[in-house]
């Protein structure tokens, strides 16, 4: 486990800590659009409104079997620290991670009190959008990946 761990964390990219010259939300617009893939018959579909006003609106939803299994609505506002990326699954309160690494196509949030996930990755490589999350599950670490395709 700690192995697979361990190389999926070595496929992101090198994304820049934040510093006084980072980017804000408006230029997020690589994370804008339509987005789909299949996650072991499951399929994931991700839509990001392009930035605008200091704020992307994304909804998540993934279906098997003709039937829904899950959704998200997110959201990432830029407020006096820079952007934030709330998370609500299945509708819930929002839960907020703070930007902590942003370059030209990659962003990276985190929320130490939140044990999984604790970290939010979104990359773009090419025409494919990767997402991951991390964190611990009962205190071990544990992530997630996906990796979709523009949808037609």
């Amino acid at each position: 486990m700690m192995l697979v761990t361990l190389l999926l964390l070595s496929a992101a990219p090198e994304c820049p800590p934040v510093g006084p010259t980072s980017p804000g939300i408006s230029q997020l617009g690589w994370l804008g659009g339509a987005w789909s893939g299949d996650d072991r018959g499951t399929l994931n579909e991700e839509v990001w409104l392009a930035p605008a006003g200091g704020l992307m609106l994304g909804m998540h939803r993934d279906t098997a079997g003709g039937k829904a299994t899950g959704f998200e609505f997110l959201r990432i506002e830029q407020d006096g620290d820079g952007p934030v990326y709330r998370a609500m699954p299945e509708g819930r309160p929002a839960t907020d991670f703070r930007r902590m690494a942003q370059g030209p196509g990659c962003i990276v949030f985190e929320n130490p009190e939140h044990a999984f996930p604790r970290r939010i990755l979104y990359w773009r490589d090419g025409q494919t959008l990767h997402a991951r999350i991390e964190g611990t599950r009962q205190g071990k670490p544990a992530s997630r990946e996906w990796a979709w395709h523009p949808s037609s």
